[in-house]
């Protein structure tokens, strides 16, 4: 009697613990399907009024009309961005929380800070990439020249004698002139800067000679001829600066420096989430409303799934690692 209560028991348990194991299948499934079904959060690890806190937002009320959720932007600034980045790192994996960073500024945290309290590769998946900007090159009217080729001569008959200014103790600013005066063969001068606004009064100012700076920083004061520029870093020129040749045309050909602004996830996030959200990503690239407002910002509409965008973080990774060790650049104590 005993064995036949006992085995009745067991049968009724393995039955328990089955449906259990259907029913959370089944819920996990339902929500797969229904995500996203509450708010998503983007972590931006920026000050409000700079280049990624509006380009998010632009994103972000298109995604609230197609996905139906709330999108909170939580600004998250400090620590050249580690604060933010280390809170999504640390966040659930469940596709409700990403983090809108620039490439160039995660690659570089990466190779230049130790001990940083997140693997910037290991602890995030990507998702996509939004857009990406160019720079241009510039240079105070005081600087007797107007062409490329005219500045290296310059630059070469007078080492260290100009000066440029880079934002932060480090970032595409710096490594991106010292990318361009290895590639010259030049030596100018760093001016450190906390943000980019007193970079650029000081440059229009003439405390500074040569700045590398975004279009839609410097297209005004190129304008009012308060600035010269003469290269663009892109590929082929700007229809805002069309008179303005690139580094190859302008006489230094492979020279690079762009910004590309990316959403990674936490680790471990559902592919089928980040799957959802980064088609979706491309689905808002692809509209005509929103590429006239990233041109307005002197941005180029710029989507890629996460395969690529993981290729474009480590082609980051290993472009900085050379500078930086062909320049024996330290982060500033």
């Amino acid at each position: 009697m005993r064995e036949k209560n006992l085995i009745h028991f067991c049968n009724r348990l393995i039955k328990l613990v089955i449906a259990g194991a259907l029913l959370a299948l089944a819920v996990a499934a339902e929500a797969q399907q229904t995500y996203p079904n509450k708010a998503i959060r983007f972590i931006v690890p920026y000050a409000a009024g700079g280049s990624v806190d509006p380009l998010v937002r632009l994103f972000t009320v298109k995604l609230t009309e197609s996905l139906g959720q709330p999108m909170i932007v939580d600004l998250r600034a400090g620590g050249n961005t580690i604060i933010g980045t280390e809170a999504v790192a640390k966040s659930a994996p469940d596709g409700y929380t990403f983090l809108v960073m620039t490439v160039p500024n995660h690659a570089i945290n990466a190779l230049l800070i130790p001990n940083l309290p997140y693997d910037s590769v290991k602890d995030f998946a990507p998702v996509a990439t939004v857009s990406t900007s160019d720079y241009v090159m510039v240079l105070h009217p005081s600087v007797p020249v107007d062409n490329l080729k005219a500045f290296i001569a310059l630059a070469k008959a007078r080492p260290g004698q100009l000066n440029y200014g880079s934002v932060g103790s480090l970032g595409i600013s710096q490594l991106g002139t010292e990318m361009f005066s290895q590639m010259a063969g030049i030596k100018m001068q760093r001016v450190p800067y906390k943000g980019s606004a007193p970079a650029l009064i000081d440059l229009v100012g003439g405390q500074v000679q040569v700045g590398f700076n975004t279009p839609i920083s410097s297209i005004q004061h190129i304008r009012s001829r308060r600035l010269k520029a003469i290269a663009i870093s892109g590929e082929r020129r700007m229809p805002a600066l069309s008179e303005v040749p690139t580094f190859t045309e302008a006489g230094l050909p492979g020279f690079e420096m762009r910004v590309t602004y990316a959403v990674l996830a936490p680790a471990a996030t559902p592919r089928a989430n980040i799957d959802k959200l980064s088609s979706e990503f491309g689905r808002i690239v692809a509209l005509a409303d929103i590429r006239e407002k990233l041109a307005v910002q002197g941005m180029i509409p710029l989507y890629s799934t996460p395969e690529q965008l993981s290729t474009i973080l480590k082609a980051d990774l290993a472009k900085y690692d050379k500078v930086i060790k062909s320049g024996n650049i330290e982060l500033d104590k």
